[in-house]
């Protein structure tokens, strides 16, 4: 799901505070992206992807967002994309892991211009852990399923993401991300096929209640929009 151009993130295994609301903008504009109709698709080319993200915690260790995606394309202007229903729990802290860990389960509806499967279902597992207070490393193994769409009959699709991030200082943050999409876990897409995304990031820690990421988006495989910047913006409440 984070290969659609909507919500590219690797997720940390933190859920939101109790009580606590955060509101996000993912800005995401394709500056070099594919061109044609693919399966009923429209092409990602020039086109702005902004989706509103809500998260809100229910307690100390479980959290529920909701998603609600729109599209602003050169052929046919403005439309609401689908809107996705995401509960997230993690391991509390009183059990003291040695490493962070949550599990994201992610499903609902795209209009069918934008994707080619109405109805799907994702489930991330995060993990995490921080190094000497300055090097963050963060693996997202997710799974995916269409339920309805060109993709249903196919079994669930491996879509890795990974991030390496290093406090520069107090505030800047840079890092990379990797997004895959590599196909069925029955036997993995040749490599042409696939989607594989390198991202050089900048995070921004500027106060607690605020989220600020910065990257640019380079695809590495035929199967991947070649050039996207994206910016996440959050504010906590």
């Amino acid at each position: 799901m984070s290969q659609d151009n909507y919500e590219i993130q690797v997720y940390g295994s933190q859920t939101m505070e109790k009580g606590k609301t955060m509101f996000e903008l993912h800005s995401n504009y394709t500056l070099n992206g594919n061109k044609e109709f693919i399966d009923g698709v429209i092409p990602s080319h020039h086109a702005f992807h902004e989706t509103i993200e809500i998260t809100h915690g229910i307690n100390s260790y479980f959290e529920i967002g909701f998603y609600f995606f729109n599209a602003i394309t050169p052929s046919a202007g403005f439309e609401f994309a689908g809107t996705h229903i995401r509960p997230r729990i993690r391991i509390p802290d009183k059990w003291k892991w040695p490493v962070g860990v949550s599990l994201s389960t992610e499903f609902g509806y795209m209009n069918r211009s934008y994707s080619p499967d109405n109805w799907a279902i994702e489930i991330r597992p995060i993990i995490d852990k921080t190094f000497f207070d300055k090097l963050y490393l963060c693996f997202n193994p997710t799974i995916e399923k269409s339920f309805k769409g060109l993709n249903e009959n196919v079994g669930f699709a491996f879509s890795p993401n990974f991030k390496m991030s290093y406090h520069v200082t107090k505030i800047f943050i840079p890092g990379i991300e990797y997004y895959g999409s590599l196909g069925p876990l029955s036997g993995f897409d040749v490599l042409q096929k696939q989607e594989q995304q390198i991202v050089p990031c900048l995070d921004l820690d500027v106060s607690p209640d605020w989220e600020l990421n910065f990257g640019a988006i380079f695809g590495v495989t035929e199967a991947s929009d070649k050039f996207i910047f994206k910016m996440i913006v959050g504010r906590k409440f």
